[in-house]
């Protein structure tokens, strides 16, 4: 395990690693991407309820899922920062943080949109979505550490702590619809027992998941090869490949 973790922790070696598998992982996205929209957008029936309204699960779903996913990503590499101070962790949490606040606000903004119709307002400060919004304010106050403080391995140590208190709020988002009486409702896909939703919507669901998840991995690893570049822009390997002209 830690021999694993010392290789793909090299900077150099996860530069080449990701390289070689991010156009795979673009590729795949796409594809999956395509045929999640076409068969939750076209395909999947419409609610007995709300009609095609509801379509906007499609979206909405993934992208509150990628929220939470996003920020425990950034609070796993926190501990290997703060633990074994790898640059390729560091390089994580700076690459993840603008994708993580960018599906929170797509969470907020399409729950919003979908609320009005159902709800009859766009906003309710209950506890799933304030449990949110609080998560949005994290992924921003991350972000403006790292800009306020000029040395990078100190502003990463910092976002570490920062993300490893702030991961207290993930389970808050989770369980906020079983804890408290709030508008929104409750877990229909993580359940214990069966998910209570049609498996014709929960097919197209869990494919734009999976899209979601994918190209979460193929924009960060491609900005984490950027932040290597710069953080290790006077060592060897990055001297190489200058020379040799592969970025």
């Amino acid at each position: 395990m830690f021999k694993w973790i010392h290789k793909y922790g090299s900077p150099r070696y996860f530069y080449g690693f990701s390289r070689r598998l991010t156009p795979w992982l673009g590729g795949i996205t796409a594809v999956l991407l395509a045929v999640g929209l076409y068969w939750g957008l076209v395909v999947a029936p419409p609610d007995y309820q709300q009609g095609d309204s509801y379509r906007i699960i499609f979206i909405h779903v993934p992208s509150a899922w990628m929220s939470m996913f996003v920020y425990m990503v950034m609070a796993i590499s926190g501990i290997i920062v703060l633990v074994w101070r790898m640059k390729v962790a560091e390089a994580m949490m700076r690459a993840s943080a603008p994708l993580g606040a960018s599906f929170t606000f797509l969470a907020l903004v399409t729950g919003s949109l979908w609320g009005k119709p159902m709800w009859g307002t766009y906003w309710v400060w209950d506890a799933r979505l304030t449990s949110e919004l609080i998560l949005l304010f994290l992924y921003l106050g991350f972000i403006a550490l790292q800009s306020a403080i000029e040395d990078r391995r100190t502003a990463a140590r910092a976002g570490a702590v920062l993300a490893l208190v702030g991961v207290v709020n993930i389970p808050i988002i989770h369980y906020s619809v079983e804890w408290w009486s709030t508008l929104h409702q409750g877990p229909t896909v993580t359940k214990l027992d069966a998910p209570s939703i049609s498996v014709n919507m929960l097919l197209p669901l869990l494919t734009m998941a999976v899209a979601f998840t994918l190209y979460f991995f193929t924009i960060a690893m491609k900005r984490v090869r950027i932040e290597l570049l710069e953080s290790e822009s006077g060592s060897n390997w990055v001297r190489e490949l200058a020379d040799e002209k592969e970025y």
